[in-house]
């Protein structure tokens, strides 16, 4: 059993896009960044749709360089009809088989880690999107390019929440700017290649995903509560605590992300996300509390020199299109999430980070 799952989560997740899912019979993926916190879940539902739903397996091909993906994506178990290549996908790729749909989930979505790795944020994002929609065009593959909702940048309320039409309010310059701009021309990327090549392509903007398998030097924010939580340390609250986020627990995520792999609308962008509810920092301090039974001390610090400035003050998903064009609605409530999360991560996580 692996550590970075529930099996709980894996089976109601396959089960929620058992008719969708189909189309991956006997069919083979090539998913970039396989190793982190999204690809170890898509492996472990792979799998479980392979072993109990699928009429004949789909063959995984994963691809990771282990930049960002920390020692637990080194510890994954081998799973059947998995090959793994260790692999840089800012270098061309060549694959011998033939490939019916190509995730590129590779990236460094950690504002920690992409504030270390500028140049190599920008590269994953550009150099390795324009290699994977080349290998795409010539298998005639399905493309799903992960892009983010950081690319709304820093929005006016009367744009929140955020449609896929915004256009976004980002900086070309700051320590944000290497991420930001860099899933921007992602996305450009796959407008030209399915405009000009004809590429069956599809954006994805996730919003705040959270759940069992993030790593404990993640420094996201849940990751950061839990691992205080379990060294019996004060919370840290970034900034003033105010800027707001809406949560959406992983079983939702990878549902949405798998819908659009599968029915996603040649050429569209979705948001995948819960649009529900739209909470401050601090409120998220108290929602853990209600989780947890007791009181939980916090403080309200400077964001350190590690975290790049200049964060969005809100940030929420509308969420109509996936919904009308995937059916794909979100399930898991805030409450039911963080329990699930925070039962895991007391297991797993040592409180030394």
């Amino acid at each position: 059993m692996s550590t970075f799952s529930l099996p709980s989560d894996t089976e109601e997740i396959a089960k929620r896009v058992t008719t969708a899912a189909m189309d991956f019979s006997g069919k083979t993926v090539l998913m970039t960044g396989g190793r982190g916190f999204l690809g170890r879940h898509f492996m472990d539902t792979f799998n479980y749709l392979n072993e109990h739903i699928l009429p004949e397996p789909m063959k995984l091909v994963v691809l990771d360089n282990f930049i960002s993906s920390g020692k637990e994506g080194k510890n994954i178990p081998k799973f059947p009809h998995v090959e793994f290549i260790e692999h840089n996908v800012i270098n061309k790729f060549e694959y011998s088989g033939k490939i019916d749909y190509i995730i590129h989930a590779a990236g460094i979505a950690s504002p920690f880690y992409y504030r270390a790795h500028p140049i190599e944020t920008l590269e994953v994002a550009i150099t390795g999107t324009k290699n994977m929609l080349q290998l795409a065009e010539a298998n005639n593959a399905r493309f799903t390019f992960f892009s983010s909702s950081e690319v709304y940048g820093d929005p006016d309320a009367k744009h929140v929440p955020m449609q896929e039409s915004y256009r976004g309010n980002v900086s070309s310059m700051g320590p944000r700017a290497c991420y930001d701009e860099s899933k921007r021309v992602g996305e450009t990327l796959c407008y030209i290649f399915h405009e000009n090549n004809g590429v069956h392509t599809n954006v994805i903007r996730p919003f705040n995903v959270y759940g069992p398998g993030m790593q404990e030097t993640d420094y996201r924010v849940l990751p950061n509560f839990a691992s205080r939580i379990k060294s019996g340390m004060p919370l840290h609250v970034y900034g003033s605590g105010g800027q707001t986020r809406t949560f959406c627990y992983l079983t939702d995520a990878i549902v949405g992300f798998l819908l659009v792999f599968l029915r996603g609308v040649a050429g569209e962008v979705y948001n995948i996300g819960n649009p529900k509810p739209e909470i401050t920092i601090l409120e998220l301090v108290k929602r853990v509390e209600t989780v947890l039974g007791k009181k939980v001390n916090h403080e309200v610090i400077e964001y350190p020199d590690s975290y790049p400035a200049d964060e969005p003050l809100r940030r929420a998903p509308d969420i109509r299109k996936a919904k009308i064009q995937l059916e794909y609605t979100p399930e898991v409530s805030l409450e039911d999430g963080l329990k699930r999360f925070l039962d895991w991560s007391d297991k797993t996580y040592t409180g030394d980070a």
